[in-house]
This record gives structure tokens, C-alpha cells and sequence, in this order.
């Protein structure tokens, strides 16, 4: 099976959680199909938005300002929510999108202080009780409601809004929210007035966080609106689950089909396609009595002879469209697409897919990039996965809550694992409302194996937290009950919630695994967070008060391990599954060891904030790709340590490395599996040179020069041809007079933009830097910066140039194709 494209990809991504619009199903004597019976209208531009004010009601346009705010409804006590309000002075944003990302750098406190802890922690963006006047913002729009839609059922669907969210329809509270990782529906048709001008509201509070580190704030997700028949299937409500036999496959399918309208009588037509798009299955129920106002859960079942597994090689995806039909006409009709494999974890020897055994090399990832914060369009979110799994990774995890429906469609089309975990380790009713969706909403997705149930929550080891994950565990297994649970432990393995669990999640603490798996040789282990090398890319000399780590693997916190170390460790021991390195990417918030100002984003990822690789990303890709690998580092530029030694490192899986200094042999090292070779080199200006041996041939060769002073830039890019709405993440390198990158050049580049695309934002990987993201220019670190640019909708040339004081401008020639 071909690899997906990125562009194959983001045709279904954004959409319903795997539930997108379908084709009418046109079998010959079936029934007559109405155009579009469901109509999913995405509400990603035409926004207006400003900032409120958590404290000050006349800053928050008079929202509470009245005794009764909640008194009468229709009449929330703010201008804001009427349709004669004027927003033209309020800002023009399209989705998806982050206010907090355009917030200056605020320091919190003085240095030492317990606020300036906290503000290193959220990246120091003045978000939080602490910061009122940039904690609360509003969205207002028009949405299309026509007076065609009168009759129809209509609802506003939300993949995720950071954070507390209050929605306002035509001045009515028709709903609210209180998680920014969950997704949530609102049903919105008593409210609607069809052939009028409806307003929506949307009133965003971060002034209270959920994570210890940069959470960004707004409409980050996918938001649209949904009109359906008054007969129609739930949102997330066909589920399938299948069965592997020696014989094939069985499919199994639960529809549950509302009925917001009289009593009818209806039948369901279930296809099935294969991954190729062919009908291998075809099911019509019998005649169903829908009673008034009510639900009705469909069973059927499909058996397939010769079923197209997925994997992660070859993750083959199957399609369910799926039609309620009243008097002969199609009412309604999604379609959600699953795959078919078989999932198991065993005490001894790890996990199984498809009965083969795979050890899972997982990255954990936070929802933020350089450029657009927590606002990461869906071709961003495929590229970044593109690099993980270039670097070797077959698993992700998104920390510490449920990943975006686009995330989970690429891992599905891309033969990713994921590990599902939810935001609250609780029993609560909004925390059962929040795994409820969760589940909901991820159970049709093949890449999905474990749900979590938390990380590192306090209660983890007490007798509290094993009856909340009894409570959840149930649930869970009520809503899906095909994938095993588990839960992130830093400690405390085997107390509390850990006999619950199905898989003990272990983060960290490798000196406690052996112990427990003696002491609990039933149950299987994974490494649910691992590694923690902290590294800033093209440094290789520890500086505190500069805030910079070395780039080799050697500085980590407390708790935490080299990558060397835990991989090994993992490697080693059948029994676990395999584990999730902190972090795939570096990100906003929480940078350890320097938890000060300036420092605002981690140093955890073996990728920088823009994607640049630091040097522990080819340790990986040494040791799980499965291409032959050699990487040199550090560069070659070290004027004034002339006679002095260098640590020179190799990661490389070849059976042998040469390294050479000005053509003069160094000598060879025989390598050994999962660690690195080190050479001490004396200084000399010009060139090193490694040269990989595997069965006694010379197979690669990686080189670092000393360079020239800045002479001009470079600029490349992934791709050249971009659909509408997608991304180019533009490298930006700052070259020498023989086009050699200059590993220590800090230049400034300027970006200008011609043609239909967007400049949505630029980086530079350095954890310390204090310049915008949504700017026209970027000052190089250690050689590096990046562009984002957006295609638009009308297609054409589009010309990204950059510039630079006493540097030869480039220019990168893209093209924008049509809807």
C-alpha cells in the first residue's frame, strides 16, 4: 500500500472526529438520495475577537455587570451578544487560533520569587488570576443558518476551546464547556432563527489552567456547524469493533440513531469499503420503530473473508457509510472509517499487533509549535508527525490530554500508535463527561491502543485514587471495552490505582520496574514517560547563567535518565512494552533546569519548538529506524580553542566508525548496540570526517567543516505545491560564501510574502528568545530560523524572500493550488 500524502491526509482531517460528509450511496433500486441530508458547515473564518476582563465587568462588555446575568433568558447583560453590536474595531481572526501566542513576555515576579516559578512554567505569557485583563477573550461571528434549515436539528460542534467557554446564541447561554482538550456538542435549533442573522458568542477564560505549562487560549480546535434531519445518527454513533479469526474478520457495528421528531419508522443501510474504496460489505436492517424523542441502538454485523489489517507498515482503513432511510428516502448519512487489527499486551513479552510482537518507541508531544502556539493547523500536525516517525517513532502520546481529531486521523493514515489519555483523574460528573466524549470519540480509531486515565496525579497511590479509576476503568470499558487501561505513575508502583490498571504505566523511577515485575509478574508494563535529556540545539557547553545545556546526552533532571540509559533499559527487558520519550518537541512552558526569566520554553525535545532536529534525534533514528544511520556532531567552528579538546560523538547503528581530522585517522571504533562512540579531539580548523563500516564496507559518510562568516541565506522547504489551507514549514539558514551553514549565526532574516498565502508565523528553536511569533522577521539561533506560510484559497505563485543586513537575499518559489 502507497504512503499516504500529506495532501491525502488533510482531506478528512478537521473533520467530525472521523465522521465526515458522504457521498450518496447510489446502489441500483436503492433509495432516492436527498442532496446533502447532512450538512457540516466548518466555521474556521470570519471571526472577530478581543479581549475581556476577568475581574473588571466594564472591560468585559458589561458581562455581570447586572444582578441578573442568569436572571432572564435571552439577556445575558452584555451589548456584546446583540446582533446590532458593532465589532468592526475588534480583530479579524481565522481558526485555529491562539491569543495567548500574541501576548507580550511578562516577567511574574522578582528573580527567585515563587511568581517568576510560575510565569517560566506558562512560558511567561500574562495568563492566569494574576493577569485579568489578557485571561478572558471574545469570539463573535454570523453563522449560516437559512430559512431552509427551519425543521432541521441544528448543533455546534467544538474539538476543543481553551478554556472555560460560555456559548451564546442570539443572546440565549445555549451551552458551556469547561475543559480545553475535550471535545464538546451543542445543540443549538431552539435557539436558531432560520433565514435571519444568527449570532454566535463565545466568551474564553483561562484564568484558571489545567497544566504546568503554556496552555495556549481560545478557539485552538476545529469548530462547525452541523444541520441534520430531526431522524439522524448521533455524533460518534456508529461504533465499530472487529473480530480476527483464522477464517477472517467480523464486523461488528452499533448505530444509535436519534429520533428528535415524530414517531417514524426507518431502516439503516450499513456499506462497507474497503482501502482500496470498493463495497465489500453491505447491510440493511429491518424495519426499525423510531419512537418520539427517542434513541435506538441498531446491531449488525459484516463478515469479511480476507480482511486488509492495519499496521504500521501498511495501515489499511476501511470506510462505514452509513444511511437511515424513511419512506424510501436517505435522511441521513455519515461515514466513519475504522481498520482492523488485533491489539494485546502480555506480562512477559510486550505488545502484539496483528500477533507480531512491536516494541513501541513513543515521543510524548504538547499541542504548541514555533510560529502559532496551540493554534497548529492540520498540516502542521502531519508534518510534525512525519518527522517524529522519520525519526524512527511508532508511537505518540499527547501530554497530558486526548490528542486533536486531526492527530488521531494522520496517526490513523500514517500507522502511528497513540496513547488516549484524558485531562481529570476523576470521578467527578464533568470528569466523567470529559472521558465520556473522549472515548466517544477515538474508539473508531485503529492507531489508538491504551487509554490513560492520568498522569502523575497525587492521589495515584491512595485508596481515593482506586476507586476514581474503578469508576473511570468501568466506564471506559462500557464505551469501548477493546482497548486496555492504564495510568502514568512516577512512583508508587503497585500502591493505590495500580492494581486497577490493565497495563502499569511507569514514568521514570527504572530503578523500581525490575522490583515490580518480580512482584506483579501478571501484569504487563510500559513506559508511559520516559528519558527527560535536557538539550539546546548547536550548544554543547553547559552555561547556567546564560540558560543553556549541552547538546550531547548527558544533563537531565533528577528523576529522569539519559536517552542512552533508558533505551537500553527498555530495550533489554522483553516484558516491557516499549516506552514514551519526554518530549518529541520542545515547547512553551516549564524549562527545566532554568525555571527563570527569560527562559520561556523547554529543553526536553529532540526536536526544537520549529522542528529542527538537536543531535539526540538521530540517536533514535539510529537506534529505531531501520535504514543504516551515522550522524557527527558537535559543528566544526571553534575559534579560539585552537589545541583544545573537543568531545566529538557519533550515533551510529554500523558495525564500525572511522573518524578523521584533516584527513589523518583517528582511528576506528567498533560499535556498540544502543550507545554512542566519543572521540577527544585537539582543535584544529577544517574538517572532520566519520566513516560508517557494516559488514566491513564503507557505507556513510557525514562531514563538518569550519565555515566562512555569514554570506547569504538559504531557504528550503518539504514541498513546493501546497493545497488551499496548507502549510509550508520553511527552513531558513544563514550560509557561507561556499553555501556552508554557519552553525553559530544569529543574523536576523526578514520574510516578505507574495501571492494568495499567509505568513503565520516564524521561529527560531531558542528557548530563551523573547521576539514574536507573529512577525515578519526572526533572528537566526546557531545558524537556524523558520518561516510558516499558508496557502489560500485562490491558488497561484506564491514567492517567500528573505533578507538580511550584509547577506545575499534567496527567494523560495511556491506554488498554490485551487480548491
Amino acid at each position: 500500500m502507497p504512503r499516504p500524502s500529506r495532501r491525502d491526509l488533510l482531506k478528512t482531517a478537521g473533520a467530525a472526529g472521523g465522521l465526515v460528509l458522504a457521498p450518496p450511496l447510489r446502489a441500483a433500486g436503492g433509495p432516492t438520495a436527498i442532496d446533502n441530508p447532512r450538512a457540516i458547515v466548518p466555521l474556521a473564518r470570519g471571526w472577530r475577537f478581543a479581549l475581556g476582563h476577568a475581574a473588571d465587568p466594564a472591560k468585559d462588555f458589561g458581562f455581570g455587570t447586572g444582578h441578573d446575568t442568569y436572571g432572564k433568558s435571552g439577556d445575558v447583560g452584555t451589548p456584546v451578544a446583540e446582533a446590532k453590536f458593532d465589532d468592526s474595531g475588534w480583530q479579524a481572526v481565522d481558526l485555529p487560533h491562539d491569543w495567548a501566542v500574541d501576548l507580550p513576555f511578562e516577567r511574574f515576579g522578582a528573580p527567585g520569587a515563587e511568581a517568576d516559578h510560575i510565569g517560566a512554567f506558562q512560558g511567561f505569557k500574562p495568563l492566569g488570576r494574576m493577569w485579568p485583563a489578557t485571561s478572558v477573550g471574545w469570539y463573535r461571528r454570523a453563522i449560516p443558518i437559512t430559512a431552509e434549515d427551519a425543521g432541521k436539528r441544528l448543533s455546534l460542534e467544538f474539538d476543543g476551546v481553551a478554556r472555560n467557554c460560555l456559548v451564546i446564541l442570539n443572546g440565549f447561554v445555549v451551552g458551556s464547556n469547561e475543559s480545553a482538550y475535550a471535545p464538546f456538542r451543542i445543540d443549538i435549533t431552539d435557539f436558531a432563527k432560520p433565514g435571519e442573522e444568527n449570532i454566535l458568542v463565545l466568551r474564553c477564560d483561562v484564568s484558571l489552567g489545567e497544566a504546568w505549562s503554556y496552555e495556549g487560549a481560545g478557539l485552538y480546535r476545529h469548530v462547525r456547524l452541523v444541520k441534520t434531519a430531526p431522524t439522524h445518527i448521533r455524533q460518534w454513533g456508529a461504533t465499530v469493533r472487529c473480530e480476527v479469526r483464522t477464517d477472517g474478520a467480523i464486523v461488528r457495528i452499533e448505530t444509535e440513531i436519534d429520533n428528535d421528531g415524530p414517531a417514524a419508522t426507518a431502516r439503516l443501510r450499513s456499506r462497507v469499503t474497503g482501502p482500496d474504496g470498493r463495497i465489500v460489505a453491505e447491510l440493511l436492517s429491518d424495519p426499525l420503530a423510531l419512537p418520539l424523542w427517542g434513541r435506538t441502538s441498531v446491531a449488525q454485523e459484516a463478515r469479511l473473508s480476507d480482511p486488509a489489517l492495519w499496521s504500521l507498515d501498511t495501515p489499511q482503513l476501511y470506510g462505514l457509510a452509513s444511511e437511515i432511510i424513511i419512506a424510501d428516502v436517505a435522511v441521513d448519512r455519515t461515514v466513519s472509517r475504522f481498520g482492523i487489527r488485533t491489539i494485546r499486551f502480555d506480562p512477559d513479552h510486550g505488545f502484539f499487533l496483528n500477533g507480531a510482537p512491536v516494541k513501541i518507541k513513543g515521543t510524548c508531544n504538547h499541542q504548541d509549535h514555533a510560529g502559532v502556539g496551540f493554534a497548529v493547523p492540520d498540516s502542521l500536525h502531519v508534518w510534525r508527525l512525519e518527522r517524529l516517525k522519520a525519526m524512527g517513532a511508532n508511537a505518540y502520546r499527547s501530554t497530558h490530554h486526548s490528542p486533536s481529531p486531526a492527530i488521531l486521523e494522520a496517526c490513523d493514515a500514517m500507522g502511528i500508535l497513540v496513547m488516549d489519555e484524558t485531562r481529570q483523574m476523576s470521578s467527578n460528573t464533568e470528569a466523567m463527561s470529559q472521558l465520556d466524549r473522549i472515548v466517544r470519540q477515538g474508539r473508531n480509531h485503529p492507531s489508538i491502543i491504551l487509554w490513560s486515565l492520568g498522569n502523575e496525579e497525587i492521589h495515584r497511590g491512595t485508596p481515593t485514587g482506586a476507586r476514581i479509576a474503578a469508576t473511570m476503568k468501568r466506564r471506559v470499558y462500557e464505551l469501548d471495552g477493546t482497548r486496555p487501561v492504564t495510568e502514568a505513575f512516577n512512583g508508587k508502583f503497585g500502591e493505590g490505582a495500580s492494581p486497577v490498571l490493565d497495563v502499569m504505566g511507569c514514568n521514570y523511577y527504572l530503578d523500581a520496574i525490575d522490583p515490580y515485575h518480580v512482584a506483579h509478574p501478571t501484569m504487563p508494563m510500559i513506559g508511559t514517560e520516559t528519558g527527560s535529556t535536557v538539550m539546546t540545539r548547536g550548544e554543547y557547553k553547559r552555561d547556567d547563567a546564560a540558560g543553556i545545556v549541552p547538546a550531547y546526552d548527558t544533563d537531565f533532571p533528577k528523576w529522569a535518565t539519559t536517552a542512552e540509559t533508558w533505551w537500553s533499559f527498555y530495550d533489554a527487558r522483553p516484558f516491557l512494552a516499549g516506552g514514551f520519550v519526554w518530549t518529541g518537541f520542545d515547547y512553551r512552558g516549564e524549562p527545566t533546569p532554568f525555571e527563570r526569566w527569560p527562559e520561556n520554553a523547554s529543553n526536553f525535545g529532540q526536536m526544537d519548538s520549529c522542528g529542527f532536529p538537536k543531535d539526540n534525534y538521530h540517536y533514535y533514528r539510529a537506534w529505531w529506524g531501520a535504514k543504516p544511520a551515522l550522524h557527527l556532531f558537535p559543528h566544526w567552528n571553534w575559534a579560539g580553542r585552537e589545541g583544545q579538546e573537543i568531545a566529538v560523538w557519533v550515533h551510529s547503528n554500523c558495525d564500525t566508525v572511522e573518524l578523521f581530522l584533516n584527513g589523518h585517522s583517528l582511528g576506528h571504533q567498533s560499535v556498540t548496540r544502543n550507545r554512542h562512540l566519543e572521540w577527544q579531539v585537539p582543535y584544529a580548523p577544517g574538517r572532520i570526517e566519520a566513516h560508517a563500516f557494516a559488514r566491513g564496507r564503507h557505507i556513510l559518510t557525514e562531514v563538518r567543516e569550519t565555515t566562512g562568516t555569514p554570506h547569504r541565506i538559504g531557504l528550503t522547504s518539504d514541498r513546493r505545491s501546497l493545497a488551499p489551507g496548507e502549510v509550508a514549514v520553511v527552513r531558513a539558514a544563514i550560509l557561507d560564501a561556499k553555501r556552508r551553514e554557519v552553525p553559530t549565526a544569529s543574523n536576523c532574516v526578514t520574510f516578505t510574502l507574495d501571492g494568495d498565502a499567509t505568513l503565520l508565523g516564524v521561529g527560531n528553536g531558542d528557548p530563551r528568545c523573547l521576539e514574536p511569533d507573529h512577525a515578519s522577521a526572526r533572528s537566526a539561533f546557531n545558524g537556524l530560523c523558520m518561516a510558516i506560510v499558508q496557502a489560500g484559497e485562490r491558488g497561484g505563485a506564491i514567492r517567500l524572500t528573505a533578507t538580511g543586513d550584509g547577506l545575499h537575499a534567496a527567494m523560495l518559489p511556491l506554488l498554490a493550488t485551487r480548491a
